[in-house]
């Protein structure tokens, strides 16, 4: 038979899927012992190996997004195809999420019934999920210790070289931050965005305190309050002000995105309705999105955890609920893009861009 020939050869839905194996898959370990099989095995099995192939899904659409990203120059349309890879990963986060009211659709007691067969089998050794966390860019300095081990600990020499090797190549992160670093308009001609957004700022907070202080309207008290809730330029907004403190933000773990990248952010967000940045914007939103679902996701299953053994050890060996809680409060991986927000001020606030620079980001088509 021709190659072309096999191109447009049949093919079985079964033999396509690959069933027989897929669902000749799950094995109980209560049916294989001389014990009464447990029910509700099935359904555990079942829930965490269709965790395991959406894991599959998101590593086959992260890599490719990094990959896009890894590019010297970013291609324009690179971003759209990149925001709909991502925005599938969002989606099958939300999957993953409701998963966990299938799992509780089983009792702690049904749990019981089989619980001890698993043993020392966790969730804690999913190579997959590594992979996603190591691929979005979780840095090993910022993990919870897994019983005062590294997280890799549970895995063979083979995998533990994938998962090292995946940290020492480019993360969707560092992708996205040196993209960003790259962005243009920050600086063009006379233009300098800084310092436009340094007047702007300052004119925004002495109208706004003047504002609190003269009002009859509130208490010394409540006026004080409101102008610390304002901050100013020595608080909030000192350190996007400053280069020098934001380096040392960035040697203290406060933040981790480049201050360059920072203000690109920072641009693209206070000038999101200007055509071109629409998909930047678009893109930073989502993958801010990525970074909610899966602390969501985290604290569900704490909560899941909880719910099915209380304060006893994980089968792993782990703390259980415990660490599961502290990853959610400690793995964040986009946290400077939410960041972000603090830094905004009102349209009304905007310093109007140099009609040049509107000119190079709007859509312009001449016959």
């Amino acid at each position: 038979m021709s190659d072309e020939s096999k191109k447009y050869a049949t093919v079985h839905y079964n033999n396509y899927l690959g069933l027989d194996q897929l669902l000749g898959s799950q094995k109980p370990k209560s049916a294989e012992l001389d014990v009464e099989p447990a029910h509700d095995e099935m359904l555990f099995i079942i829930v965490h190996q269709a965790y395991e192939l959406w894991f599959k899904q998101i590593i086959h659409e992260v890599e490719s997004v990094v990959g896009l990203f890894r590019q010297k120059k970013v291609h324009p349309r690179s971003i759209g195809v990149s925001i709909a890879r991502l925005e599938r990963v969002v989606e099958i986060q939300k999957l993953l999420i409701s998963q966990i009211r299938i799992m509780e659709t089983m009792t702690p007691l049904d749990f019981l019934d089989f619980r001890n067969y698993l043993f020392p089998a966790s969730g804690f050794q999913s190579y997959q999920f590594r992979m996603i966390e190591n691929l979005l860019g979780l840095e090993d300095e910022h993990r919870i210790t897994y019983n005062g081990e590294p997280y890799d600990v549970v895995f063979d020499k083979k995998k533990k070289k994938s998962l090292k090797d995946v940290v020492n190549a480019t993360s969707l992160f560092e992708a996205v931050e040196d993209w960003l670093e790259r962005t243009p308009f920050i600086e063009f001609g006379d233009y300098d965005f800084l310092d436009a957004y340094k007047k702007a700022l300052d004119r925004m907070l002495k109208k706004e305190q003047k504002a609190i202080t003269e009002t009859d309207y509130l208490t010394d008290q409540e006026k004080e309050m409101r102008l610390k809730m304002l901050g100013g330029t020595d608080t909030y907004f000192h350190a996007v002000l400053n280069k020098e403190a934001h380096i040392e933000r960035q040697k203290a773990g406060e933040v981790r995105l480049s201050y360059e990248a920072t203000i690109a952010a920072l641009f693209i967000n206070l000038y999101r309705d200007e055509p071109i940045l629409h998909l930047p914007f678009k893109l930073l939103v989502t993958l801010i999105e990525i970074d909610e679902a899966l602390t969501t996701w985290r604290y569900r299953h704490a909560q899941m955890v909880m719910r099915m053994i209380g304060n006893k050890i994980g089968t792993g060996g782990s703390s259980g609920h415990g660490y599961l809680n502290k990853t959610a409060e400690k793995h964040h991986i986009f946290k400077d893009l939410h960041g972000i927000s603090t830094l905004l001020i009102p349209r009304s606030e905007l310093p109007e861009l140099p009609q040049v620079i509107k000119d190079q980001l709007d859509f312009n088509f001449k016959h």
